[in-house]
């Protein structure tokens, strides 16, 4: 019955896509940021959203949290009409690099690196444009229970990227032995990194400990790889802004995984705090 259900479920959000699909590009975002702003409210992930919003920023008024999340739920609509036509975002220029200088010295040099960022503006362009920046690179993406559509939104990112021997692969088991082996070939890999890990460390974000993954951590420092952050804004005009930030270097023995992470999540909550609507708050990143 389950499987029924999932079925069901992908054709009747299929049947939305294709409609979203043959209207014109921009019409479609507008459209999509417009449906999910208010469909979003009807759902449990609005009262996740909000709580989230309101441990952040305890001082906001109600109306000011809500201006927030509905403005995140925008946000989300835009991604997924985004992701359906990811090269067309790409060629038409919507995508801006900066900081370009690292990649540009990693291939130079033929090295690694280990790239991270959270979910945030639209987080599906990352791959697709390391891919073409010319690097090897792998991607890790969380699951979701349909299997229908998690295989759906898996060949959307694969169709985004010019070289075929670039992957993505799903966070978990398969995950960790597809990234060591690819790393042992030359590969980057990167991550979003801004999501509960239940089986990760407690680490402080906003103040408040929370399960969060350390793993790229412990391989950057095995394979002595730079951790390279990547700022993503959604710009007024449109446009996303990709900015690629001074490399990390997690080999000093005096500090360990979780000073590291606190650290990183010290850079990550700055970003969100510049732009608190366009992070995905629908998580249950702080229960």
């Amino acid at each position: 019955m389950k499987i029924f259900f999932y079925f069901l479920q992908f054709v009747f959000i299929i049947i939305i896509l294709v409609l979203f699909k043959i209207l014109p590009f921009n019409f479609s975002k507008k459209l999509g940021s417009l449906l999910f702003r208010k469909i979003g409210k009807l759902s449990k992930a609005d009262e996740t959203a909000f709580n989230n919003c309101k441990f952040v920023y305890p001082n906001l008024k109600d109306i000011e949290i809500r201006n927030i999340v509905d403005e995140s739920w925008s946000n989300i609509g835009i991604t997924i009409i985004e992701l359906l036509s990811l090269n067309k975002l790409i060629k038409k220029n919507n995508v801006v690099l900066k900081g370009t200088n690292i990649i540009k010295e990693l291939k130079k040099n033929n090295k690694q690196a280990v790239f991270i960022s959270i979910h945030q503006s639209n987080w599906e362009v990352l791959v697709p444009m390391l891919d073409r920046s010319g690097l090897k690179i792998g991607g890790i993406y969380r699951h979701i229970n349909n299997i229908f559509l998690d295989k759906l939104i898996l060949n959307l990112r694969r169709n985004a990227l010019m070289s075929k021997k670039n992957f993505y692969t799903p966070k978990g088991k398969q995950s960790a032995k597809d990234l060591l082996e690819s790393i042992k070939n030359n590969y980057s890999i990167v991550l979003l990194i801004d999501q509960k890990d239940s089986a990760g460390e407690k680490v402080p974000f906003f103040k408040k400990a929370v399960k969060t993954q350390t793993g790229f951590l412990k391989i950057a420092r095995k394979f002595d790889l730079p951790i390279i952050p990547i700022k993503n804004t959604r710009l007024a005009n449109g446009q996303i802004e990709l900015s690629f930030l001074e490399p990390i270097f997690h080999n000093d023995n005096d500090i360990n995984d979780t000073l590291m992470m606190k650290k990183i999540h010290n850079l990550i909550e700055s970003w969100i705090t510049s732009n608190p609507s366009q992070w995905f708050w629908q998580h249950k990143r702080f229960n």
